[in-house]
């Protein structure tokens, strides 16, 4: 049984505050644990059940230790309604910001709904990019929901959070393109690489501030009548477009 210290200070990784305080983040479910495992993530408490140990003996090596217990136990700990297999207490890392490689970088202006985010570092694993850059009103990335929806995405792509009007005022070699309502066709429209692709807020869009910074401002064709599309959707219809060009 987990000691009741050791619950109450795991349950207070739902929150921000104590997350950075303790710098560590709850990893949770069969996929994201099991990437965690194969990550170079550090793992500091990790909980399986009986039901992980038989289904998934193989990722269990001599470099980790861990506790079994009940899903009953899994459930308490973290955020999901069930849990029959593992739950995992990971250190947060701080990865060198370098895009001097990369042919596109996603920048998110204040995507602010923790599933969105974690869609689309989802997306971005996909496609193969390796950078998001958050502004900082944007979903803490170390929040058990975007964590969750990355489906182990988050192992592989590095989110960093930072002042977005900083950082394209000093940007010199990506060209940028916003997404929006109103732009050009990205159908029709040739995709220069290196680029940074700008994802605006949820229900605002881009805002007035950064639109200043755009290179070309890009729209996904509407044929029907939907009013709009969901941010990572649409994230990921035009990263499908630059890998077409």
């Amino acid at each position: 049984m987990i000691s009741k210290q050791r619950v109450k200070f795991v349950k207070s990784l739902k929150l921000k505050k104590y997350r950075k305080k303790a710098a560590l983040f709850l990893v949770e479910g069969t996929r994201n644990v099991i990437e965690l495992l194969s990550s170079d993530y550090e793992i500091q408490n990790l909980f399986v059940t009986e039901k992980f140990l038989n289904e998934f003996p193989h990722h269990l090596t001599f470099k980790f230790d861990y506790e079994i217990c009940s899903e009953k136990e899994l459930v308490d700990l973290g955020t999901f309604q069930t849990n029959e297999y593992a739950l995992a207490v990971a250190k947060m890392k701080s990865n060198p910001f370098n895009i001097s490689n990369d042919d596109l970088i996603l920048a998110l202006d204040d995507v602010s709904d923790p599933g969105n985010l974690g869609t689309i570092i989802r997306i971005a694993d996909w496609f193969g990019l390796k950078t998001i850059i958050a502004g900082m009103d944007s979903a803490d990335f170390y929040n058990p929901k975007v964590i969750n929806a990355s489906m182990g995405s988050f192992t592989r792509v590095n989110v960093h959070s930072m002042d977005l009007e900083d950082f394209f005022r000093s940007n010199t070699k990506h060209r940028i393109y916003g997404a929006g309502l109103n732009g050009v066709d990205v159908h029709h429209v040739k995709l220069d690489k290196p680029a940074i692709l700008l994802m605006g807020n949820e229900s605002k869009g881009i805002s007035d501030r950064l639109s200043t910074y755009l290179d070309k401002r890009i729209t996904i064709p509407k044929i029907g009548g939907a009013e709009s599309l969901n941010v990572a959707v649409s994230t990921a219809i035009i990263c499908d477009n630059f890998f077409r060009n």
